[in-house]
């Protein structure tokens, strides 16, 4: 599919994934408020995705070049974007390094938002790669026809690239090896019937949606051969930061004997978390659960490192132990 991103004419353009699939809305940002925004209410979301739209933020923040303290101008635009969402560490990355742009120029004398909008240009042209790369190594974890439970959207709409774990089934789907799968529905937002429905049905790929709750009897049935989800952040030990819900396919996955595949780029990797237990949870609205009592609204969960049976980034496929491999692939290559 076509990317959910596009920066032209200096105006960054983000198709409103709270409108799918009933209706097709690009947004117009003319401003990092407006990207902001579009990050906080996940008109734009999936981890690598934000990744991309915060470094087309930053370019919009310096369109108006110079000023009386270019540094503060650009700290205050980082400080906005980064405060929209805490568990995905895409965007923390991406801030980190548009800052090392914007200071590599000033010191040089050069233009910060020149430099910013070639080096936007280039994490979403990486991106393209990494996911490329990433479904690549994900095939050996296929076999013929395999039935493959998958959680919340991890595809084309996630990335703004080929996608992560989605854009490695659609790819074995191509290729032979994926028969069938399972969309779980991802309460609250359902991002599982809305989003990865759509993208497999625009990709001709069989499916079906399914309860949440219903995982553990597919898995009962033997009608599940694998799971393949995201990650929203890995940390340095291999705990993963996914979806509420994904921690409980991991465990129903390892009683079931399933094996349970995390797909992401080296990018999601945070080697400065050192366990799941120090990574920030996002705690949503109380009103996307229910419009009236109290409710308890945490957007993600953190999976035990030891109920992961790979990790699969651009590098490789990642094994235990992770705080090994992880630290081998990130000193093979520079995140994309």
């Amino acid at each position: 599919m076509a990317s959910p991103l596009r920066f032209t004419g200096g105006v960054l353009e983000l198709l409103d994934q709270t409108r799918l699939p009933g209706e097709e809305v690009w947004l117009r940002c003319q401003q990092p408020e407006q990207v902001a925004d579009a990050i906080r209410r996940l008109a734009v979301r999936g981890a690598p995705a934000i990744g991309v739209a915060a470094a087309y933020g930053l370019v919009l923040g310096t369109r108006e070049a110079g000023g009386s303290d270019p540094v503060a101008g650009f700290d205050a635009v980082a400080d906005l974007l980064g405060s929209t969402r805490p568990t995905a560490v895409n965007l923390s990355w991406a801030i980190e390094r548009g800052r090392e742009v914007h200071a590599r120029a000033l010191a040089e004398g050069r233009d910060p938002h020149a430099a910013l909008l070639d080096w936007a240009h280039g994490v979403a042209r990486d991106r393209e790669e990494a996911d490329r790369l990433m479904a690549a190594h994900a095939g050996a974890l296929f076999t013929a026809r395999s039935r493959v439970y998958t959680h919340c959207n991890t595809g084309g709409l996630a990335t703004a690239g080929g996608g992560t774990a989605l854009g490695a089934i659609e790819e074995a789907w191509r290729t032979g090896l994926v028969g069938e799968v399972w969309v779980g529905e991802t309460r609250p937002l359902l991002q599982g019937a809305r989003l990865t429905a759509w993208e497999l049905g625009q990709a001709g790929v069989p499916f079906r949606v399914v309860t949440d709750s219903s995982a553990a009897a597919l898995m009962a049935r033997g009608l599940v051969d694998l799971v393949m989800v995201g990650a929203d952040r890995i940390a340095r030990n291999g705990d993963v930061a996914n979806k509420i819900g994904t921690y409980a396919l991991a465990v129903l996955a390892e009683r079931h004997r399933i094996p349970f595949h995390v797909v992401a780029p080296l990018s999601t990797i945070d080697p400065g978390t050192a366990d799941g237990a120090s990574i920030p949870i996002e705690e949503r609205a109380p009103d996307e659960v229910t419009a009236y009592g109290s409710a308890l609204n945490l957007a993600f969960d953190v999976t035990p490192f030891d109920l992961v049976t790979s990790i699969v980034t651009e590098a490789g496929v990642l094994e235990p132990p992770y705080e090994e491999s992880i630290a081998r692939a990130l000193r093979a290559g520079s995140p994309a």
